[in-house]
């Protein structure tokens, strides 16, 4: 037999015991870390750009290891149809945006790569690609958000 979204359970559901809750709140808070972190990085004009820089680091960490922990679930996603579909396709778009997002904003930095003894000519080209990558990106990750939104409100 097939297991499907409708006749899963979990273990403690299973079994007869209630859910435990700590899981879902560890999740939620580390959701709304991630977005915060990831909202401070997106204004350089607030943080300054040596926090810019070094904040957008830590969430290109945080969300690629988030990225990392949902990857098993999107070939199952894409071969469903509607919404399930629309959420892989997202997910995949939040990814490559947030990959060239982070590189060209090493290959413009200031701060960070001069920090590791780096330099990168193009800044041009560079520039440019990251201004563009940042809004795809934050696009990308507002209607991520909205997809989810109904999760992240339940319980």
């Amino acid at each position: 037999m097939a297991v499907t979204g409708e006749n899963r359970r979990s273990g403690a559901e299973a079994s007869g015991r209630k859910p435990r809750l700590g899981a879902f709140v560890r999740r939620r808070w580390a959701v709304v870390v991630l977005a915060v972190l990831a909202g401070a990085a997106m204004l350089p004009v607030l943080t300054g750009v040596p926090a810019h820089e070094w904040l957008g680091l830590a969430a290109t960490a945080a969300l690629l290891v988030h990225c990392g922990a949902h990857a098993w679930r999107l070939p199952a996603l894409a071969r469903r149809g509607g919404r399930l579909r629309l959420g892989a396709a997202v997910d995949c778009l939040v990814f490559a945006s947030l990959a060239l997002c982070a590189v060209s904003g090493l290959m413009v930095s200031a701060t960070v790569l001069p920090a590791m003894g780096l330099f990168s000519p193009g800044y041009f080209f560079w520039d440019p690609l990251h201004s563009f990558s940042a809004k795809l990106l934050l696009a990308a990750l507002l209607v991520h958000a909205f997809l989810h939104w109904r999760g992240l409100r339940a319980k």
